[in-house]
């Protein structure tokens, strides 16, 4: 299968996911969100393109204590998500990228923050608003290129959590 094949497919899959858990019942739900496209580590897990435990079904759930850097937001039940060489799809991007949120339980939002390397690169304040199901940011990743790891950061505003997600990306390649 070819990485653009395979791209076509993850991102089928996290379409059919989306359409999933925006049909189950709000209760159903344990947690709340995460990167969508470029498929994030936890899409790909849900999307059968990387193996893993149960982050495959509960993509959404990546939740620990606000300020971690980390891909699995602290949380051990999901450390394949912070393994760097368990073999996650790279996404070519150009220097700018746009990250697709789906949230399944939308909670009042302080802000979204970006990281590579550990350096925030862009950051979107929502003093307190709650997200829509679907929404998206786009990022500008001027200042790097080729492979790296974005980490996204849902911050919520009433909790002393934040959601995580991490995307593998190819800088320059579009």
């Amino acid at each position: 299968m070819t990485l653009r094949s395979k791209i076509r497919s993850t991102a089928a899959v996290a379409a059919g996911t989306a359409l999933i858990f925006g049909l189950m019942p709000a209760g159903t739900a344990s947690a709340h969100g995460y990167v969508s496209d470029p498929p994030s580590r936890q899409t790909q897990c849900a999307a059968g393109v990387v193996q893993c435990g149960s982050i495959q079904w509960e993509p959404q759930s990546v939740e620990g204590p606000k300020g971690l850097m980390e891909c699995a937001g602290g949380n051990e039940r999901f450390a394949e998500l912070n393994d760097d060489d368990y073999g996650w799809d790279v996404t070519p991007v150009g220097t700018t990228a746009t990250f697709e949120w789906i949230i399944t339980a939308a909670h009042a939002t302080a802000e979204w923050e970006y990281f590579i390397d550990g350096q925030l690169i862009d950051s979107f304040d929502e003093g307190g608003a709650q997200p829509p199901n679907n929404f998206s940011h786009q990022v500008d990743l001027s200042g790097y290129s080729g492979e790296h790891t974005v980490l996204a950061r849902w911050n919520v505003a009433d909790t002393a959590n934040a959601f995580y997600a991490c995307v593998d990306v190819n800088i320059g390649a579009l």
